[in-house]
């Protein structure tokens, strides 16, 4: 069973970065794939990103492609999600998830195991 925790969120001005993070413990890290999603007030929980078990590929929504950047440590059974360029519409709750398959999804239906969450507020 694996127990993922994600940490970094918080409230930062439209244009900034944060970076969050995704600790993974039990299972076999090194063998999901994994990936961010995230969920607004009053919407459905959205797709942000996804990256292959082994770093070699990375999937992102249109939303977020040249401003979010997902890398991972299989050493230390990390994923991260790097947001640049912040804007007021991607405030949300975010999500870590991983998936016994190998390879990159945007299905949340997909995904096996999802961490609690972590808040992003992007202030205008």
């Amino acid at each position: 069973q694996v127990q993922l925790a994600e940490s970094g969120g918080g409230l930062v001005q439209a244009g900034g970065s944060l970076r969050l993070s995704c600790a993974a413990s039990g299972g076999a890290f090194s063998k999901y794939a994994m990936g961010w999603f995230r969920q607004a007030p009053g919407k459905e929980r959205d797709f942000v990103g996804s990256i292959m078990w082994n770093g070699a590929r990375t999937k992102y929504a249109d939303s977020v492609k040249g401003r979010f950047n997902i890398s991972r440590d299989n050493v230390k059974n990390m994923v991260y999600l790097q947001m640049n360029s912040l804007k007021p519409e991607d405030t949300a709750v975010y999500y870590c998830a991983g998936r016994s398959g190998s390879y990159v999804s945007d299905l949340a239906d997909r995904y096996d195991y999802w961490g609690q969450g972590t808040q992003v507020t992007v202030s205008s």
